[in-house]
């Protein structure tokens, strides 16, 4: 899988990337889609790069969507498509939206966009949506509960692997990733693991 990176923001190739990621999920309809939000490719290795290649070692569409230009390479070794923030809002119609949205709550404080959409969307129940991060907003804290994913051996080299490409230490690959899980209706949410489903 050939991830794809804008190096540029020159409009028509921009959205034209983005248009071919739509088109390709119109495509794989029953493809499980994932749209992963952070500011820059080494924040998603550290924290959910296990989780990531797990999920498209299963088969899941995973895109990548940062708000900072950085070195590719790293999702590239994970498996992701990567577009740029400011490009995907741009974009008129969400007609393929995504069946969980993954963020790094970072990216809140840095486009307040980010926040309302995520609040929208854990509001409407229109997909799920998971983050990684230490302030979690108040308005979403009580609709949140912990999760997490054991890496599978695959993930754990392959994230070392990412982690070295993006110069993030590859102590820090765990046999786990934690994350809070927004749910709808509001639950109790008991520790789970994310593990292997696909």
């Amino acid at each position: 899988m050939t991830a794809r990176y804008l190096d540029t923001l020159e409009k028509p190739e921009d959205l034209a990337a983005v248009a071919a990621s739509f088109a390709h999920a119109r495509q794989h309809e029953l493809r499980y889609r994932v749209a992963v939000g952070a500011r820059n490719p080494a924040e998603v290795v550290r924290f959910a790069g296990g989780w990531l290649f797990d999920r498209v070692h299963a088969g899941w569409d995973v895109t990548v969507v940062v708000s900072e230009h950085g070195d590719p390479r790293p999702l590239q070794i994970l498996g992701a498509n990567v577009l740029h923030l400011d490009d995907c809002l741009a974009w008129a119609t969400y007609d393929t939206w995504p069946h969980l949205l993954v963020l790094d709550t970072a990216l809140f404080d840095t486009d307040p966009r980010v926040l309302s959409i995520v609040m929208a969307t854990v509001d409407t129940g229109r997909s799920d949506v998971m983050l990684w991060g230490d302030v979690v907003p108040d308005e979403m804290s009580r609709r949140m509960g912990p999760v997490s994913h054991r890496l599978s051996s695959a993930a754990k080299a392959f994230k070392a692997r990412a982690c070295t490409a993006a110069a993030v230490p590859t102590a820090e690959v765990d046999q786990e990733e934690s994350f809070r899980l927004a749910a709808w209706p509001v639950l109790e949410f008991p520790r789970a693991d994310m593990g292997r489903t696909g």
